[in-house]
């Protein structure tokens, strides 16, 4: 058994976990599978497991999934038959009863919140994260309605225009990362009080406009999931070639968002 850590931009994904009729990143990697002949046509490897399901537009540095598969199956082989935008870039051998998604001692998501220093108050927010760390019942920042108790850690840190706020847990609900950025977002910008996260860890359901909505996805990542005892290996090649192209879609991005400044400014000072 082997398991991989795969880096991907998940904007042109419908998320993680396969879909009928759209392009998922678990899609394309057992398409890359398939094409390596690791497994049938319409069939998943032996053992295959991944270690979580982001939502559409959610980004990962360390999506594990690991599956039985010769040694010459390496990330730089799956990566022959993966888009760039999806990067295999370590490994690791694993036991034969090892399970990607049941396994983690610890996952981690990072959230670049774009929040300058005249619009939130840094103390405000962190304030909100550290109430929400510890052991809660979060079924107020979750559509789940099961398994909602969870014991999360976190901090924010300031970097120019960005609040990074770092959270991690052994397990996440869906969407509730995203809900949470949009709960400290609030009390840090005053649109809520302090008060708002006590009454969302409290045991009544909030519904409707006193909810707390999902941030949007793109600014998400899922950076870290660790095992016990597991370590991964860099492969030089594939990292090499993940940076190249990873560094290359931040170029683009930059272009766009110089472009669309422009533009605004054009129409801003038109008269």
């Amino acid at each position: 058994m082997r398991a991989f850590r795969v880096a991907y931009d998940g904007r042109p994904f419908y998320g993680f976990q396969r879909q009928p009729d759209v392009p998922t990143v678990e899609d394309t990697l057992l398409s890359a599978c398939r094409k390596l002949d690791l497994c049938e046509t319409d069939e998943i490897p032996e053992g295959y497991a991944a270690s979580g399901r982001t939502d559409a537009g959610v980004s990962a540095l360390a999506q594990t999934v690991a599956f039985e598969c010769p040694e010459w199956c390496t990330p730089r082989a799956l990566n022959s038959e993966l888009p760039g935008t999806v990067r295999v870039w370590a490994s690791a051998d694993v036991p034969d009863d090892f399970h990607a998604r049941h396994d983690p001692e610890r996952r981690e998501y990072t959230y670049d919140l774009y929040a300058p220093t005249d619009s939130v108050d840094d103390e405000r927010a962190r304030d909100a994260l550290s109430a929400l760390c510890g052991e809660h019942d979060f079924h107020n920042l979750t559509p789940d309605d099961r398994l909602t108790v969870r014991t999360l850690d976190g901090d924010i840190t300031r970097d120019g225009d960005f609040l990074l706020i770092r959270v991690e847990s052994r397990g996440f609900c869906r969407e509730f990362v995203r809900r949470l950025v949009s709960l400290v977002h609030a009390v840090a910008t005053g649109s809520a009080p302090m008060s708002k996260v006590d009454t969302v860890l409290g045991p009544e359901p909030i519904e409707g406009r006193a909810g707390v909505g999902p941030a949007p996805p793109t600014p998400l990542v899922l950076s870290a999931v660790d095992y016990p005892g597991i370590e991964f290996e860099r492969d030089d090649q594939a990292a090499e070639v993940a940076v190249e192209v990873f560094g290359e879609r931040a170029l683009e991005d930059r272009i766009r968002w110089r472009v669309g400044g422009r533009i605004r400014d054009e129409i801003q000072g038109f008269d």
